[in-house]
């Protein structure tokens, strides 16, 4: 893997964790040092970093974005749209078995939260593998596209949640759900099983995201004042 890619999954991967939080400053130097490239590959990552909205330039350097109350309400918007589409797709023309190995493992999903922090990991893998499976059978290149783009923003939303065991536990029966529609070749209700499930995981987005993202009028980003989130359309 070239050392640019290599700078740009690291520094991606720690931006949709939250290790990189919003308003810190990456700065080229520092960056190479800690991840043992050069200045060259740093600046590549950087340039795709901002590509997908994931930093932008300020007075001080290049910043990770922050994610206001619009932003989210926004992508919602764009998920409902995009996703409660695919998922109909998915049911017109799928095929069972991966839907059917994920319907097992989301029947699982329970004792996996139940571990806490160390069943994340892997009550996410399936939350993916379920993603990947409806673009997948939606068959639809471009739809696919816009399917990924909304999905990279939506992973640093997805960790608002993560201390959130309640709304963890409903969310896997939403899924289950929408993949058992899905089996049942019913589109309708694959539409709208996935119009709810966005609808509560909105709600719950926005009731816990007063401390974890930026106000809506927030100030042009420094080191002590995070940039307002990419807007997707």
């Amino acid at each position: 893997m070239r050392a640019g890619d290599r700078a740009y999954r690291t520094l991606r991967a720690e931006i949709l964790e939250g290790t990189l939080e919003p308003g810190t400053v990456l700065a080229e130097v520092e960056q190479s040092t800690r991840l043992g490239v050069s200045r060259t590959p740093v600046r590549e990552a950087l340039r795709q970093l901002a590509a997908d909205g994931l930093v932008a330039a300020s007075g001080r350097g290049t910043v990770v974005t922050a994610i206001s109350r619009d932003d989210i309400v926004s992508l919602y918007e764009l998920r409902e749209a995009l996703e409660a589409k695919a998922a109909a797709l998915a049911a017109q023309h799928h095929d069972d078995t991966p839907f059917e190995d994920i319907r097992g493992r989301l029947l699982e999903a329970p004792r996996l939260l139940e571990q806490g922090e160390p069943g994340l990991g892997p009550y996410f893998a399936i939350v993916d593998d379920l993603d990947d499976a409806i673009e997948a059978a939606a068959a639809n290149p471009f739809l696919g596209a816009a399917l990924r783009n909304v999905q990279l923003h939506s992973a640093r939303i997805r960790r608002l949640s993560r201390h959130n065991p309640e709304r963890l536990r409903a969310a896997a029966g939403e899924h289950l759900l929408i993949v058992e529609a899905i089996l049942a070749r019913d589109a309708e209700l694959a539409s709208h099983a996935t119009h709810v499930h966005l609808h509560r995981s909105l709600t719950n987005a926005l009731a816990t995201a007063s401390e974890a993202v930026a106000p809506a009028t927030a100030a042009p980003a420094t080191a002590e004042t995070p940039a307002r989130g990419p807007r997707v359309a």
